[in-house]
């Protein structure tokens, strides 16, 4: 009777156990205002807000799918993608003429060369870091790959709302971003955090866009040209 009664005991222990474990992780949120010009903006969406852990190692997810950046409309839609260091993203062409694809600022450097209407073309982003999308064609075009060494980040809906599940106890190193925001800005939200055992809060940020927006080079470090009336980036295929 006494060993079924410990046997009985050590079954219970473990999703005891797990339960513990389970209840440490919480769901932190957060509040983005976005300003410009000292007026609060109606959409705060995209602002991506990500925790590192400090002095522990954490396993990042296996990449679950390939997330696309369709070329539609001349456009990237969606125009910020979040991904695992690492992992890939898809960049489909929607448009009935070609692009190219490239990044050569930070980040992820790479060109895709000029391809079609219903092609595709895939990227590996192999390091963490923030890289910058445009198409060689299309000077408009532009959307950001964010590729991270942690699980836990969040982008903001229009509201400003950010929730980032399963967060441990512990020290994070808290960073943002924001297409639209200053880089020495954004450098200076970065703080060290410990987000204690059953916090649900990470408070409000208010990151103000940039009134000047610098127009960038193209992939030869040339401003952009009007593209001859037969060039092939507006050619049906």
């Amino acid at each position: 009777m006494k060993s079924r009664t410990l046997l009985l005991i050590s079954h219970l222990s473990v999703p005891l156990l797990l339960l513990g474990c389970a209840q440490g992780q919480e769901a932190l949120h957060a509040k983005i205002e976005l300003t410009k010009g000292g007026q609060r903006l109606k959409n705060a969406s995209q602002a991506v807000v990500w925790l590192t852990p400090l002095g522990v190692n954490v396993d990042l997810p296996k990449q679950a799918s390939i997330p696309q950046l369709v070329q539609k409309n001349k456009s990237f839609q969606p125009s910020v993608v979040v991904i695992p260091a690492g992992g890939k993203v898809e960049f489909p062409n929607h448009d009935p003429f070609f692009h190219n694809v490239f990044s050569l600022f930070e980040g992820k450097r790479f060109d895709l060369g000029l391809y079609e209407s219903g092609s595709t073309r895939f990227v590996q982003f192999d390091k963490p870091g923030v890289s910058f999308i445009f198409c060689n064609i299309h000077a408009e075009m532009s959307a950001v790959v964010i590729a991270l060494t942690t699980p836990y980040y969040a982008i903001s809906d229009a509201r400003g709302d950010i929730t980032i599940p399963d967060v441990p106890p512990g020290r994070y190193q808290l960073q943002m971003f924001h297409s639209g925001v200053a880089p020495d800005s954004l450098r200076a939200l970065s703080r060290e955090i410990t987000v204690s055992e059953g916090q649900t809060n990470l408070g409000s940020f208010t990151l103000s866009e940039s009134d000047v927006t610098a127009a960038h080079k193209n992939k030869y470090g040339r401003d952009y040209d009007r593209p001859e009336p037969d060039s092939p980036a507006y050619a049906r295929p």
